[in-house]
């Protein structure tokens, strides 16, 4: 895959406009659900993420049959008929008319309308219980799992996002996210902040 594939991401009220028409529980991820949460932009971002349950991929697919689809994975990029469909979760949405990257899909385990967290099977939540809505009307995921997403890097930004939500979570927020730490990274660092007075 090239360094740095060109991307221009579109922005969540866009793409809340492009899926106004889809019935089915897609939200905003990633950094863009925190900011959807605190009501403004607080960074740049280098792209935009959602996530929608695999077995209704195709409907969000054809809501965008104007633009190319592309499999994402291992630092390589494959055509959307390609085994790594079945592989890889990531799928990038790219304009026809200049190659520019626009959207970054995640294709999430489920069961019917139970949302399955990839990285550890045994968390399921209903869809119904992790998708807030921001005033804006944009569907985004609720901010313990994506911070439990963003555990996994060790990355500056990962850490800002987690000091400055933390204060956000109410009790039971923050006892789901330690224990759900504790299943997928035993002994990360947050784990003791969320388990501490506050």
């Amino acid at each position: 895959m090239e360094e740095n594939p060109p991307w221009d991401a579109w922005h969540p009220l866009e793409v809340a406009e492009r899926l106004a028409d889809v019935a089915l529980p897609w939200c905003v991820v990633a950094g863009w659900a925190l900011d959807l949460l605190r009501g403004h932009k607080t960074r740049e971002h280098e792209d935009l993420e959602i996530a929608v349950p695999v077995g209704r991929f195709d409907v969000i697919r054809a809501a965008l049959a104007d633009f190319e689809f592309e499999v994402v994975g291992s630092g390589r990029r494959w055509p959307l008929d390609s085994p790594a469909f079945n592989v890889m979760t990531q799928t990038w949405v790219r304009d026809p008319d200049n190659g520019v990257y626009r959207l970054d899909i995640f294709r999430e385990p489920h069961e019917g309308n139970t949302w399955i967290c990839r990285r550890e099977e045994s968390i399921r939540l209903p869809y119904d219980q992790i998708i807030l809505t921001s005033t804006e009307g944009v569907p985004y995921l609720v901010p313990e799992i994506v911070l439990l997403f963003k555990a996994k890097h060790d990355r500056p930004k990962d850490h800002a996002d987690f000091a400055a939500i933390l204060p956000l979570l109410d009790p039971t927020q923050r006892a789901w996210l330690a224990a759900a730490l504790a299943r997928v990274h035993p002994g990360h660092c947050w784990i003791s902040d969320l388990r501490g007075p506050g």
